[in-house]
């Protein structure tokens, strides 16, 4: 289904990393995690009975997207602003930049014991799905209690931040239209159509005043639930928090439901609403969740050839895409003619 990053297989390169965060450790089980599209995880249990998780980004100069670049930093800054704000997600052990002496990026984390929702998803009845998109709608406002220091990416040299929203979603926006013309992705409209969306809605996204901590992509497959024995289900806590970013908290709302509409759903908007206001989903927020939409469509869109997906998923990918694209235009263009 798609070119995942290379795993380190290296076991010699891994206890050393773990000896460099945490000393002289002993690891009695090291297995590799599927699932990952970006970085490579590794799972560890030690024999004092932790269980750690080894992130691995791939080496310098492997194609990615222009956000792409020093993932794991923002993963680890994420995990420690949600965790100060409350929200159950992994401890942050240890993280590495890419150096002279460090040819790829590394983060090591605790492990949340649990599974993630999509693999659950068929034990769980209907009320208990109720009660945990509450939870996780609590825990999403938790996390955009958190104010950034400026709104985009937190990476200043990625140059995908600014004083204000609007700059900083012109600088996303225009960053993945780049990488569509650099990967040599078709787009499903002109891009001097989508480059002028901000302008076009600048007054709209200058409705948000107040950079939030945003994770983005707090989907099933991100959101890590637990139970005792046969007792029900809870939010054990979000993972994978790579994506963040600081801005408008509405663009929660289609990172964690991406084929669909979250801010449809009663119990999750109940939860987020239980901890801290949302705006009212007038004409000005409907226009922001569709600019949103139509940039992670074409995020999503334009990652398939770096990350070189195949087969099915990839068609599918493809015609998704450009629907949600064309939909979303259509949505704007009927809330502001």
């Amino acid at each position: 289904m798609s070119r995942s990053p290379e795993p380190d297989t290296d076991e010699t390169a891994a206890a050393e990393r773990l000896r460099h965060a945490l000393g002289p450790v002993t690891a009695v089980r090291d297995t590799a995690l599927g699932g990952g599209l970006y970085n490579s995880v590794r799972l560890f249990e030690l024999a004092d009975g932790r269980s750690l998780v080894l992130k691995t980004a791939p080496p310098a100069g492997t194609p990615c997207l222009t956000y792409e670049q020093g993932l794991l930093g923002t993963e680890a800054l994420f995990h420690r602003l949600a965790a100060g704000a409350g929200v159950r997600v992994p401890a942050v052990l240890h993280h590495e930049p890419a150096g002279p002496r460090t040819p790829a990026e590394w983060l090591l984390l605790s492990h949340l014991d649990g599974t993630t929702w999509d693999a659950a998803r068929d034990r769980i009845a209907p009320a208990e799905r109720a009660a945990l998109r509450r939870e996780l709608g609590e825990a999403l406002a938790r996390t955009a209690s958190v104010t950034g220091p400026a709104h985009g990416y937190p990476r200043p040299a990625a140059g995908l931040s600014a004083p204000d929203w609007p700059t900083a979603f012109a600088a996303m926006l225009r960053a993945v239209l780049a990488d569509a013309h650099r990967f040599g992705v078709a787009l499903p409209a002109p891009a001097g159509d989508l480059a002028d969306l901000p302008r076009r809605f600048g007054r709209r996204l200058a409705e948000v005043c107040r950079p939030a901590l945003v994770h983005f992509d707090a989907w099933e497959g991100n959101v890590v639930l637990g139970r005792t024995g046969d007792g029900g289900w809870r939010l054990a806590g979000l993972i994978d928090g790579e994506r963040a970013f600081f801005g408008d908290p509405l663009a929660e709302l289609v990172g964690l439901d991406p084929l669909g509409t979250a801010e449809d759903d009663p119990d999750l908007m109940a939860g987020y609403r239980s901890v801290a206001p949302l705006p009212p989903l007038g004409t000005g927020a409907r226009i922001r969740l569709a600019l949103y939409r139509i940039h992670l469509a074409l995020v999503m869109r334009v990652e398939a050839v770096p990350r070189a997906y195949e087969g099915g998923f990839a068609t599918w990918l493809a015609t998704w895409s450009a629907g949600r694209v064309t939909e979303q235009l259509a949505v704007l263009d009927a809330l502001a003619p």
